[in-house]
Formats: structure tokens, C-alpha cells, sequence
């Protein structure tokens, strides 16, 4: 399960994908508490339910801990953990397909990044 998810994946996979990102970019850092699941349902509109799937699969994976009657905590090393993880999984899942699809369009992938460092230089 990815950061990276697409319109047409699961509701609990792009909830994931969300706190995953949060996690990543530092919105959630070592001992932060995540927003309830209460919270994150009515914010996303989606069910409790879904959130709580999502939020079990990063307690599953070690990145958070439920405390209690408080809430649900990041872990310490969870952000670095996490990259390496998600790195992978854009590796062996998603490239594949960005690839073949280069490969399709007939892009020269030193084009694509000699365009993509313009537009960064320009931003």
C-alpha cells in the first residue's frame, strides 16, 4: 500500500496514501498524535469504518501506536521507515507501469528530466 494511489483505488488505500504522505512530509512527526477517526471520516467524508482500516494497517506495520483513550501516536523512525518502504513499493509497482507508458508516448526519458529541471529552474 502506497502513498501513490489513484482515483480508483480503494477509499481506505487513498486514506492511507493521505497519512502516508502527511507522515512523509513531515505534517505528522515522531509522537504527533493523527487526527481521530472521527476526525479524518467527516473530513474526507468518508466512514469510520474506512478510516480505521486505514489507520490498523500503519499500526500493523509498526509506524503508529494506539494509546488508549487518547489516540493514535506516530512512532519514532516511522518517516524513515516509511520512505523505504513507499520507495520500494514506486520501484517494483508503479515504475513499471510510468516506464511502459514513457515507452509508449515515445518519450525519451533525458527529455522528460531535462524538461522537468526547466520548469524547476523556472518555478
Amino acid at each position: 500500500m502506497t502513498a501513490m494511489s489513484s482515483e480508483d483505488s480503494p477509499v481506505y488505500i487513498r486514506l492511507r496514501g493521505t497519512i502516508a504522505a502527511g507522515i512523509l512530509r513531515g505534517d505528522f512527526r515522531a509522537g504527533d498524535q493523527l487526527p481521530s477517526v472521527r476526525a479524518l471520516a467527516a473530513e474526507h467524508g468518508a466512514n469510520p469504518l474506512t478510516v480505521a482500516k486505514a489507520y490498523q494497517s500503519f499500526q500493523d506495520e509498526g509506524y503508529v501506536e494506539v494509546r488508549r483513550g487518547v489516540g493514535m501516536f506516530v512512532l519514532a523512525g516511522a518517516a524513515e521507515r516509511l520512505r523505504v518502504a513507499e520507495r520500494e513499493s514506486f520501484v517494483t509497482q508503479h515504475w513499471p507501469r510510468i516506464r511502459a507508458y514513457i515507452d509508449l508516448l515515445g518519450f525519451d526519458p533525458a527529455d522528460l528530466l531535462a524538461r522537468d529541471l526547466a520548469e524547476r529552474e523556472r518555478a
